[in-house]
């Protein structure tokens, strides 16, 4: 298991350092200046010269990536140009946000995703079946943005159950529980949108694996053997189910951290994605720089601890890679 995970790390490691190559050199072919909007127009040209080359503007790019990645190293993502703080803080800040958005749609894709592709796979060409099929497909043909904004009509301004926009009611500063339950009223139609769309993949999976499972040999065996549905469900089916649940969340983690851009937009979620969109608007290079860093390093992170799940729920995949030569 410890080879296992070691030859993971050193594979993550060695795609890390290639995306951050890839990142900094298409970033800085980006033609025109970027610091351009710090300077003021009053400003002398030659001092703003004297300005660039002191920030290494005028840097042949190899050079530019060692000081960059450097400093990444050490722990230092630069300086925004837009918003004149550091990157790490202000990626880190809008993150957890964005965390909090994906969690709540990933806990929501997963609850009506599985169970549903279960029942479904289990009464397949039933009217239920027949039906959750139509509204998967609806699903996955209605854009995001678009179910976003009838959610907003509908449950924010015609019936004004919750609120349309934002985190927190900014004018009523509420503290500790208050608070709280303000955040989840604000967090519920985007994690709705998110979860629900997400939840329509995960379920034709889902059902797609049960179909296959629940035909199988050992299946008519334990039924043979006079087993419960509920038994036979719960260690047989969802067993052999687990690997493939596991990849699509490992792609569905990073591919919602991605999808939150139309989201938190259409809600005025103040996330990562929103940031990514300020960001590629002001030119700000070293904050885009730091959120693809960001993105790249949680999408590897989530690819990991599915390969390491893996290895928990089967352990010949450990065996196999090892005799792979995978160490």
């Amino acid at each position: 298991m410890i080879r296992y995970i070691g030859g993971r790390l050193f594979q993550a490691a060695l795609i890390m350092f290639g995306v951050s190559v890839i990142v900094f050199f298409l970033v800085n072919r980006i033609p025109g200046n970027p610091y351009a909007s710090m300077f003021s127009p009053d400003i002398p040209s030659d001092q703003v010269e004297a300005k660039l080359r002191e920030v290494g503007f005028y840097d042949p790019l190899p050079l530019k990536y060692l000081k960059w990645i450097g400093r990444i190293a050490a722990g230092d993502f630069g300086y925004s140009i837009f918003y004149r703080d550091k990157v790490s803080s202000i990626v880190f800040n809008r993150m957890l946000n964005t965390l909090l958005l994906t969690a709540s749609s990933l806990a929501i894709s997963v609850l009506v995703g599985i169970s549903a592709g279960i029942y479904t796979g289990r009464s397949r060409r039933s009217l239920a079946d027949n039906g959750v099929s139509v509204l998967t497909f609806l699903l996955l043909s209605v854009p995001s943005f678009f179910f976003g904004m009838l959610l907003i009509k509908v449950l924010g301004a015609d019936l004004r159950l919750l609120p349309i926009s934002g985190m927190v009611t900014v004018a009523a500063g509420y503290r500790g529980l208050d608070h709280a339950l303000d955040v989840i009223r604000h967090m519920i139609m985007p994690s709705f949108v998110l979860g629900l769309l997400y939840s329509a993949a995960m379920l034709r999976y889902t059902r797609s694996w049960v179909i296959d499972i629940v035909n199988a040999d050992f299946i008519r065996s334990a039924r043979a053997h006079g087993l419960s549905e509920g038994c036979i469900l719960f260690k047989h089916l969802l067993k052999n189910i687990l690997i493939p649940v596991v990849t699509v969340l490992s792609l569905q983690i990073p591919d919602m951290l991605s999808g939150a851009l139309l989201i938190e937009t259409v809600f005025v979620w103040p996330g990562v994605g929103r940031l990514s969109f300020e960001a590629v608007q002001h030119r700000d290079y070293p904050l885009i720089m730091g959120i693809l860093l960001v993105m790249a390093l949680i999408t590897l992170i989530s690819n990991l601890i599915a390969d390491v799940v893996y290895a928990l729920i089967d352990q010949r995949i450990t065996l196999g890679a090892e005799n792979a030569g995978v160490r």
